[in-house]
């Protein structure tokens, strides 16, 4: 009796695991065909979406986690593929990849992204959002200032736009996580966007974590620079903000 007994329960943990489906697909960027990971709940949908921008190493198993996390929340989350297949563990590599990466292409790659979001038959086409962690964070908050749809936006320690032009441009609510012992960006600059942010008129919420430096929000962080209780905090706030703006009636 105890042996079917917990039988039943590895079944039933199984089944939360694999509530997520996840497949590689491909999509148009500009004259491009490219691809990215993608996480989709169970159900027909239609459901709210994300595109999940990866940090500097690339699409890794970490940012693919963040994804599946997603989608058991609820969300089709669609991971671009920005460095073509290649991954970095050190580094030098990441900052490369990162320079070698252009920023219009990278872009033009995002609003792909948010494009076949909105074709999807399982996807609510005005509930499309952007989540993004360090170099992610920053490319969320450009893609914004650019496409005037998108419905919310989580950017992790990713530098946010300067330009009083570029911030006015953007329309979605904004929810920032941030360290306080981070350099880049550094809590000046981020309180510097919340108020250029507010005095526009823009919806921000922005956290900036005491003692906690950049990519804390990453257990595999090269810098020992993981902070749990951070992590678990902006976490919470992440879903509650996306259940408010995306999965409003």
């Amino acid at each position: 009796m105890r042996r079917l007994e917990a039988m039943v329960a590895v079944a039933v943990l199984m089944a939360g695991l694999a509530s997520a489906a996840e497949q590689t697909v491909s999509y148009k960027s500009g004259g491009e065909t490219v691809s990215g990971f993608l996480a989709t709940p169970e159900g027909k949908g239609p459901f709210p979406a994300m595109i999940v921008i990866q940090e500097w190493w690339g699409l890794d198993d970490w940012v693919k986690d963040q994804a599946r996390a997603l989608a058991r929340e609820g969300y089709v989350a669609l991971a671009p593929d920005l460095y073509r297949g290649k991954v970095a563990d050190k580094q030098e590599e990441a900052h490369q990849l990162m320079m070698g990466t252009p920023r219009d292409r990278a872009l033009r790659d995002l609003h792909g992204a948010f494009a076949h979001l909105q074709g999807r038959p399982d996807v609510r086409k005005n509930r499309v959002g952007a989540i993004g962690w360090c170099m992610g964070g920053m490319y969320a908050l450009a893609l914004a200032t650019e496409e005037r749809k998108l419905a919310a936006v989580v950017a992790y320690y990713g530098a946010p736009p300067s330009d009083e032009a570029a911030i006015a441009r953007i329309e979605a609510p904004v929810l920032g996580n941030f360290g306080g012992e981070d350099k880049g960006p550094a809590p000046e600059q981020v309180k510097a966007f919340e108020a250029a942010m507010k005095k526009a008129g823009k919806t921000v919420d922005v956290k900036i974590y005491p003692g906690a430096g950049h990519a804390f929000a990453n257990v595999n962080n090269p810098w020992k620079g993981y902070r749990e209780d951070a992590a678990k905090d902006a976490w919470k706030r992440t879903v509650a903000f996306l259940a408010r703006h995306l999965k409003r009636a």
